[in-house]
């Protein structure tokens, strides 16, 4: 376990992007009545909490950054969301975004951002925020990016099929990020980890 995963040491997690691995990528979703939850997304959720592991949101979204949506509009986007996994029966513990981007229109979204992904610092965040142990702890998500933010904080990594995870996958080069499992979607990733059995 590295230092930064004894300071935050605690809970085990499924850390988890948004478009693409638990909801439909819609491109730039914009409005709430975009949602669409991914086949198995709700079943992995309580999968995860069933298991004792904190489940968290963590998102890039540059499209505030580049003025297509306010920070307002992704919170009733994520209210939205929360409801809709509520009505389920699971739930998240924590929903981190990063609105930063390089190239962002607005000045003050305009900078290099450690928490954007694939820089760890949402999941690090979360994990002083929440108490959580990233040694135990899962990402998962459709991009390499999500898979090498995960590897940043010392989590295991899960690259799912769903969303851009096979084009991703089939476009990789060997300098990009190695996960650990490759998964057909979140339902699947959850049940990988949990087989481990390294969460106890």
């Amino acid at each position: 376990m590295n230092s930064r995963a004894e300071k935050c040491a605690g809970k085990p997690a499924v850390f988890l992007d948004r478009d693409g691995t638990l909801i439909e990528d819609a491109r730039y979703l914009a409005h709430a009545d975009q949602i669409r939850l991914l086949d198995g997304s709700l079943e992995a959720l309580r999968l995860a909490r069933s298991a004792g592991l904190a489940t968290v949101l963590v998102t890039n979204q540059s499209a505030i950054g580049r003025a297509w949506l306010s920070e307002s509009e992704l919170h009733e986007i994520h209210t939205r969301l929360s409801a809709l996994l509520e009505s389920g029966g699971a739930r998240l513990d924590g929903i981190y975004f990063c609105p930063h981007h390089p190239e962002a229109v607005l000045d003050e979204y305009r900078r290099v951002c450690p928490c954007r992904k694939p820089n760890p610092g949402m999941l690090l965040r979360a994990a002083e925020d929440l108490e959580l142990d990233l040694a135990n702890s899962l990402m998962v998500g459709d991009r390499l990016r999500d898979v090498e933010a995960g590897r940043r904080a010392g989590c295991r990594t899960v690259l799912v099929e769903t969303g851009y995870g096979l084009e991703e996958w089939r476009a990789r080069r060997p300098t990009d990020p190695q996960p650990d499992h490759i998964a057909p979607n979140l339902l699947q990733a959850v049940r990988w980890f949990l087989e481990l059995g390294d969460t106890d």
